[in-house]
């Protein structure tokens, strides 16, 4: 039942879709319907309003990190599951007809709350390929593969399972972006298109 119970959790926060949520209230109109559909914070960095794209990656992450320690202190042992319902969640939420973001920021959310290191591991994968790139897709999914590895690393077996499930549903939703990027048409943040 707590099994079920941290599934549960996790995955009704991770359906929060902040990005549609702070697009529509800020007046930039449906999220769906602008660039590539999708309710994450790359996509609501196409309407313009940057401010409103660093506060749905914010928001994303938040998300999942809360399930996790909601779950850690409720029902300890159990985080891996809320982890990996935050992230069906996001990328499956039922309010949208099963159709959310690529859960990139709520990965980094769910890992940072599973046990900092990995956290920290995603994070500085992330974000410093995003920097030296500018190609959100590929920052992203390298950080969902190094996560695994990191839960791997330190020795938590358990989390490197659920995470390593979690990486291959990212890439699987990544998989325009993939094509993308083998055309060499995936476009670079701050860029055109």
């Amino acid at each position: 039942m707590e099994n079920l119970v941290a599934l549960g959790l996790g995955y009704a926060l991770g359906s929060i879709p902040f990005g549609l949520i702070l697009t529509s209230l800020s007046g930039a109109g449906d999220l769906r319907n602008i660039g590539s559909g999708n309710i994450g914070a790359t996509n609501v960095l196409r309407t313009g309003r940057k401010g409103i794209a660093a506060a749905t990656l914010l928001l994303d992450l938040l998300k999942a990190l809360a399930a996790v320690l909601l779950v850690r202190h409720f029902w300890p042992g159990h985080e891996a599951l809320a982890a990996l319902g935050a992230i069906l969640g996001h990328c499956f939420p039922v309010w949208l007809r099963f159709k959310g973001g690529k859960g990139v920021a709520s990965m980094m959310g769910a890992s940072l709350g599973l046990a900092w290191p990995i956290g920290l591991a995603y994070a500085v994968t992330w974000l410093g390929l995003l920097a030296v790139l500018r190609i959100s897709s590929l920052a992203g999914m390298t950080a969902a593969i190094v996560a695994p590895i990191a839960a791997w690393w330190i020795g938590k077996l358990d989390y490197a399972l659920v995470l390593a499930g979690i990486a291959v549903l990212v890439l699987i939703l990544h998989r325009g972006n993939i094509q993308r990027l083998l055309a060499g048409t995936e476009p670079r943040v701050g860029g055109k298109g």
